[in-house]
């Protein structure tokens, strides 16, 4: 049987994520990293006008980095909820999750200096 819509339940929803994401930002000093690395593309980006194709890429290399980011943590909370002692198979899981996120990261850099460095380069140098 089909649940029937409920738009009070799928406010809840966006209120429990949103909680989420409040708590990835408060409880994560690598989140907080994010944040202000995202923050300064964003405006380095408004300084620059980029086209839309630019803004395109770069929010979604953005994006990419704060899910993994956020799976990483949750990988890392019920890991440590469900093992709290240390175990190698815990241990390999968190490395792994981990090793997502610098993946994204260093994959949204590359795309970063690709998109904003040549048009930071001509601002710099006044042409």
């Amino acid at each position: 049987m089909t649940e029937r819509f409920d738009l009070a339940q799928r406010i809840r929803s966006f209120v429990f994520a949103g909680r989420g994401v409040r708590s990835l930002v408060v409880h994560e000093h690598n989140a907080r990293i994010h944040l202000a690395v995202s923050l300064a593309v964003i405006a380095l980006a408004l300084l620059l006008r980029l086209d839309a194709r630019d803004w395109a890429l770069l929010l979604l290399a953005i994006a990419v980095v704060w899910v993994a980011e956020a799976f990483n943590t949750a990988v890392e909370a019920l890991a440590d909820a469900l093992h709290p002692e240390i175990h190698p198979l815990v241990g390999r899981a968190k490395d792994i999750a981990a090793g997502g996120v610098l993946i994204a990261a260093i994959a949204a850099a590359g795309l970063g200096l690709a998109i904003l460095g040549p048009p930071l380069w001509r601002w710099v140098m006044g042409t």
